[in-house]
């Protein structure tokens, strides 16, 4: 856009708004690290919001993988189960806080 194209009044209101957006630190930071890629970062990864659908899976697959190392006293199962476990956990708890948010 040509800045010779505005009204004086409107790009004086022009360069207020650029001052402000200048100003707030939070906007700069974000710009400033804002990547392009659709994979989030290993660091954003627990700021991540779980949609219900990965939660209801993940809950699937560890009930599963616990009642088939109960019945079946697999170590892999059961080390299988050890791992998924914690990670349902915390995608639960987030999906609840998301939903209590507001």
């Amino acid at each position: 856009m040509s800045v010779d194209r505005l009204p004086e009044h409107e790009q004086r209101v022009l360069d207020e708004i650029e001052r402000s957006l200048r100003r707030d630190r939070r906007l700069d930071r974000q710009l400033r690290t804002f990547r392009a890629s659709r994979r989030p970062a290993p660091a954003r990864l627990p700021a991540s919001r779980p949609r219900a659908l990965t939660v209801l899976l993940l809950l699937t697959l560890s009930v599963t993988l616990m009642v088939t190392g109960i019945v079946t006293s697999e170590p892999g199962v059961i080390w299988a189960f050890a791992a998924t476990w914690p990670v349902t956990l915390f995608a639960v708890f987030r999906l609840l806080c998301r939903w209590t948010e507001g």
